[in-house]
């Protein structure tokens, strides 16, 4: 970080010319938050909130994106929040779809088996002169 110096009689010195690699975005904790809003809040005589604001350092935008994180009463609301993109909401369909498909998929493998099977049985049928019977046949005897 930077290195303050403090000034000796008309001596300024420069702050350090050290510059970080990749910026460091500021996070305020919830407690600091809510002290200066109510710092704010009390400030009844012009100039006051300015000084306020010079001193922390703070820029007004600062407060009123508080202020509505306060207002919307939301708890977390202070607290600092996850940047990027939200997380999809799971489809509750989803899954039994994905179960009915996995199924359907080995009923059509099962079904496929089951037609080859037939297929054979009715070549061996044929070569061996034997008639096969249906279930309608055997009722109607």
């Amino acid at each position: 970080m930077m290195e303050r110096k403090e000034l000796v009689g008309d001596e300024r010195t420069a702050p350090s010319p050290e510059v970080l690699e990749k910026p460091v975005r500021r996070q305020f904790a919830v407690e600091y938050k809510a002290k200066i809003l109510a710092e704010a809040d009390a400030c009844t005589e012009p100039g006051q909130l300015g000084e306020l604001l010079r001193r922390e350092g703070l820029y007004s935008s600062h407060l009123s994106s508080w202020r509505k994180q306060r207002d919307a009463g939301v708890l977390a609301g202070l607290a600092p929040r996850r940047r990027g993109r939200k997380a999809k909401p799971k489809n509750p369909l989803g899954d039994e779809n994905e179960r009915l498909r996995r199924e359907n998929q080995r009923l059509k493998e099962q079904l496929r088996r089951a037609e080859l099977i037939i297929d054979v049985q009715k070549k061996v049928s044929e070569m061996l002169n034997i008639p096969l019977t249906t279930p309608n046949d055997d009722e109607a005897d």
